[in-house]
């Protein structure tokens, strides 16, 4: 497996893993609305790193690297469980210059564990659009 830093190639491509991963695992959400081009629009000036596998994109990490903060990190539901979020993770974490901070959904438990699993601390909580979020800390 590659990390790979975006290039508008994958676009097309990750557009759909974006919108098949909410739906997917946002199960709570209503993702009627929900379309493609939402991933232009959340990863707009943000530095976006691919996971690539045989060829195949299987995930993305999006990040505002002046404040060392994860905005986003999705697998292909068909991969996940077998490491891409975990290297996207390393890749994201070792481009960090200071504590690194993500906003975690509360419903989306499953993230939780992973990020908890990595070495992420619970600072603290609020509220979103999408529902309550717990803020998360990862010091170098």
């Amino acid at each position: 497996m590659a990390i790979r830093p975006f290039t508008e190639a994958d676009r097309p491509f990750l557009r759909t893993l974006f919108l098949a991963s909410r739906k997917a695992n946002w199960h709570w959400l209503d993702g009627k609305e929900w379309r493609l081009e939402d991933f232009d629009r959340v990863t707009l000036g943000e530095r976006v790193l691919v996971a690539e596998d045989d060829g195949h994109r299987t995930g993305f990490a999006a990040v505002l690297p002046n404040d060392n903060f994860l905005h986003s990190l999705f697998v292909d539901p068909t991969r996940q469980g077998r490491g891409v979020g975990s290297e996207l993770l390393k890749a994201v974490q070792a481009g960090f210059t200071s504590t690194g901070a993500l906003k975690c959904l509360k419903a989306n438990v499953r993230a939780q564990a992973f990020y908890l699993k990595h070495g992420w601390k619970v600072i603290g909580s609020g509220e979103s659009e999408q529902g309550e979020y717990l803020l998360m800390h990862y010091v170098l």
